[in-house]
């Protein structure tokens, strides 16, 4: 596996994917909890990308233009190259499942996604490679502040007490304090804790903020009238 730079000791990933949005999301997650992130949108851009950055881990798609996934996992795995892949793909069946893991997947992730799940598997990923416990992502708030979010444990603290909260309802409000008072449109949420492309509502949105609201109180989570929400730490 490669090694991070001696300027920057965060780990290096590279996403694969030929979609934009999926990228977007994918990186705007991992970089909140403190990788370096560079992103390909096909199988031969990916492949010059861990010959040339030695990523300490792809996250990779498997219906890339060009060079599929299978085909670049085949060909990582058949050079001796033991770089941790955690495949992203819109292929669920079982034999997909099984092809990926037998040519040398670490972990199989099925859209749509749960960004916070995919940040967990990446650290359980690069545990289990390495040996050692990777960087700690980003806490929000400081404990016994009013608002304590910790990524990593998946917990929430309001006033010193904690918050239960439901998987999406977290992602959510992760997402919002990765981007402390940057406004995100309902569309953007849904696209970027959700990965809908079209096939939610807006309401949808709606509704988790009416919930984290009740749980966490007004304060902390802004309607921005006629555009959408935003956190105030």
């Amino acid at each position: 596996m490669a090694s991070s730079t001696a300027a920057d000791l965060r780990p290096s990933l590279l996403v694969v994917d030929d979609d934009s949005r999926v990228r977007t999301v994918v990186r705007w997650q991992l970089e909140a909890e403190g990788y370096v992130v560079h992103e390909a949108a096909d199988g031969n851009a990916a492949w010059q990308g861990i010959v040339d950055q030695r990523p300490d881990l792809v996250v990779l798609d498997l219906s890339l233009p060009g060079t599929s996934g299978l085909d670049l996992l085949r060909r990582l795995r058949e050079s001796g190259d033991r770089t941790p892949v955690v495949v992203l793909s819109g292929r669920s069946g079982e034999g997909d499942r099984i092809g990926g893991l037998d040519l040398g997947a670490d972990d199989y992730l099925v859209k749509p996604f749960s960004p916070g799940e995919l940040g967990a598997r990446v650290r359980s990923v690069l545990r289990r490679s390495s040996g050692e416990v990777v960087q700690r992502p980003p806490v929000v708030g400081d404990p016994g502040s009013r608002l304590h979010i910790d990524p990593w444990t998946r917990e929430v603290e309001l006033d010193g007490s904690p918050v239960s909260l439901t998987a999406r309802e977290f992602d959510l409000l992760a997402f919002l304090a990765a981007h402390p008072r940057h406004v995100f449109t309902r569309k953007q949420l849904l696209e970027q804790v959700w990965c809908s492309r079209g096939w939610q509502s807006e309401a949808t949105v709606t509704e988790h903020v009416h919930r984290l609201r009740h749980k966490l109180g007004p304060r902390h989570l802004v309607t921005v009238r006629g555009v959408g929400y935003r956190l105030e730490p």
